[in-house]
């Protein structure tokens, strides 16, 4: 008797007869013996460490595992305990190396410089040359992209040995948040690199979920591998999460609570509807991913609106006709797919119950979620409560199209550790931020509790690149700093010359919800055409279901709040900057606006919505439901 699926995620027990030309293995088949060999591997690594008791301690399990084969509902558990394993030796290891992150780091500079020194770069800055970190910094200068840019459009043109030595086998493109979008070169080493960092946010996660008895489960996550293009010379290029997906394990794949045809499916919503499908059927789903918190709020949208027709196609064993569909891909995910009755009637239960589907009552054994902490979370992460609950949420890895800058530790912290084995980090601090050639700190330098732009050498061949992000160190895990991501440079806005930031505006967007017991959408600070100096507009929708009755205490408390957490627009309000007003925009309106950014050229799942922006234009044509001014100065508290 062996177990064998029927259908993606339905077992049953049936006689099987031998084919004639020997053993038949399946898709199913394939991924238990890929988990296998993972145990396999991990136990070897134990063998070579352990003392002769261990070793016939490992092999007994060995053993045991073997019996186990011809049960494959235990094939997803040995996946789990085999990459929660190696997350764990990664963690472990990571740690070790906090410890003499000086040295680490040093290390790391020496092992690029010495691989890349006879690049076109590399010789053009005499890397071969250099023997110090001193050396390192004096003479290699800190340059922005469009330096780098030349040699990256010929390197999508096939010419070899620019940036870097390794073939290159995917450009990142960047999201353009801040200015022009840009492609990153990914070559085997610096991808190996960030799946180290990957590896070792696993250990965290895994470590977390077990201090706290949480069973791990499937992972439900949203985001296309679909392809934006291919250069010249034939290489593929896309969104980072897009390179990450591409270009994983396979075994890292079979933890999906769906076939990963799923996530080739261009269409947003129809991605989204398939991917909530095949995993509802399964109620161990375990974690929710989404790149952006604002992307896991549109999930539970997805879910919501959609919860009826999920629960009839789960009934009916059908996948909705109207959804645009490659006809490939519905014909690979049909074969897939049948009716599960049993869990279409929990749901049903569910839906009258509730009245709608939510993440948290979808998927009773959700663990904890996993996107995006620090920067503009919070302001998210205010209305995740009533759709996930009480679940927490783990940061992943802080990286961006360029870089794997620092990996979470814990459910709930902010703050990541500098990954000291994936680059080399500076930091500028604050008062060389407008210096072109700014003196930096090394990361056993920095100070808590004080802000630095950061820069990373690493192998995708830049060098002392300075992407804008603004971080905040929070004190040190052994010698590796701890910091807090807080906002990227480019994007301020200033009537006169207070420079908010989006840190500024988030946090207090966040305390006036607090306040006022107030859900919102979304919102946008832009600056008024009618004054010079302009006026703050403060565009805001208010979520289904919530109210502002008293619009002008609102505004007023916004002036204030934004006064008491930004000291230079507290300054500029005394006699420079206008009084603010505020925009309640008609529902719908920043769905406009996203589908705006996406027209000019911003991917779906890498959209980052701006909540400050000096585009005049940005929110041109929104219907307005409500404008409220202050005419004078807001009183004082």
């Amino acid at each position: 008797m062996l177990w064998r699926p029927t259908s993606y995620g339905a077992f049953h027990k049936r006689k099987t007869k031998e084919p004639e030309d020997g053993l038949e293995l399946n898709f199913y088949d394939f991924r238990l013996l890929g988990s296998l060999l993972l145990i396999g591997s991990v136990l070897v690594g134990l063998l070579r460490l352990a003392d002769h008791f261990s070793q016939l301690f490992c092999v007994l399990i060995l053993i045991f595992v073997l019996i186990l084969i011809d049960d494959l509902r235990f094939s997803m558990n040995l996946l789990l305990s085999g990459l929660a394993a190696l997350g764990q030796h990664s963690m472990r290891d990571f740690m070790r190396k906090t410890n003499q992150a000086d040295v680490v780091q040093e290390r790391f500079l020496r092992s690029l410089l010495h691989h890349h020194q006879h690049t076109e770069v590399g010789r053009l800055f005499g890397l071969a040359e250099i023997r110090t970190i001193d050396q390192f910094r004096d003479r290699v200068p800190i340059l922005p992209y469009s330096s780098y840019e030349p040699y990256v459009e010929r390197m999508a043109k096939g010419e070899t040995n620019i940036l870097t030595p390794d073939p290159v086998i995917f450009f990142n493109l960047t999201s353009g948040s801040t200015g022009k979008r840009k492609l990153i070169p990914i070559t085997k080493r610096s991808r190996q690199i960030v799946a180290r960092a990957n590896s070792i946010a696993i250990g965290f996660a895994t470590a977390a979920a077990r201090r706290r008895h949480i069973p791990l489960g499937k992972i439900l996550y949203t985001s296309p591998t679909t392809l934006l293009g291919y250069t010249d010379s034939g290489i593929p290029y896309g969104p980072n999460s897009t390179s990450d997906l591409r270009l994983m394990g396979s075994l890292y794949r079979s933890v999906f609570a769906f076939p990963f045809e799923a996530l080739q499916v261009a269409d947003t919503t129809a991605r989204h509807y398939l991917c909530l499908l095949f995993a509802l059927r399964q109620p161990d789903v375990g974690m929710i991913a989404a790149t952006f918190p604002v992307l896991a709020l549109r999930l539970a949208n997805y879910l919501e609106q959609y919860g009826e027709d999920l629960v009839n196609d789960l009934q009916r064993g059908t996948i909705a006709p109207w959804l645009k569909l490659e006809p490939h891909l519905r014909a690979k995910l049909e074969r897939q797919w049948t009716a599960a009755p049993q869990r279409a009637t929990e749901l049903w239960q569910v839906l009258r119950t509730e009245g709608r589907l939510t993440p948290y009552r979808a998927f009773p054994r959700l663990a904890f979620m996993i996107t995006a902490r620090g920067g503009t979370s919070d302001f998210y992460f205010e209305r995740y409560p009533e759709y996930f609950g009480d679940t927490p949420i783990f940061g992943g890895t802080y990286a961006s199209a360029e870089c794997v800058f620092g990996v979470h530790r814990d459910f709930g912290t902010d703050g990541v550790i500098l990954a000291v084995e994936n680059g080399f980090y500076e930091f500028v601090p604050e008062d060389q931020w407008e210096v072109a050639q700014p003196k930096t700190l090394l990361p056993g330098e920095v100070v808590p509790g004080q802000r630095y732009r950061i820069l990373v050498t690493n192998y995708n061949g830049f060098y002392r690149y300075d992407i804008g992000d603004v971080v905040e160190v929070e004190g040190f895990y052994n010698q590796a700093p701890i910091f807090v991501f807080r906002y990227r440079r480019g994007g301020l806005l200033s009537s006169t010359t207070e420079k908010t930031t989006e840190y500024h505006a988030v946090k207090t967007m966040q305390i006036l919800q607090q306040m006022f017991n107030l859900s919102l959408e979304n919102f946008c600070i832009t600056l008024a055409e009618d004054t010079i100096p302009a006026a703050y507009l403060v565009n805001i929708e208010l979520a289904p279901g919530s109210s502002l009755t008293d619009p002008v205490t609102f505004l007023q408390q916004f002036d204030r709040t934004l006064k008491e957490v930004h000291t230079s627009y507290e300054v500029k309000r005394r006699d420079q900057v206008p009084p603010p007003r505020l925009r309640i925009l008609a529902p719908g309106s920043f769905a406009q606006v996203r589908d705006r950014l996406i027209q000019r050229g911003a991917t779906d799942t890498q959209l980052k919505f701006p909540n400050i922006s000096e585009d005049r234009t940005l929110l041109a044509g929104l219907p307005i439901e409500q404008e409220v001014r202050l005419e004078q100065p807001a009183p004082v508290a």
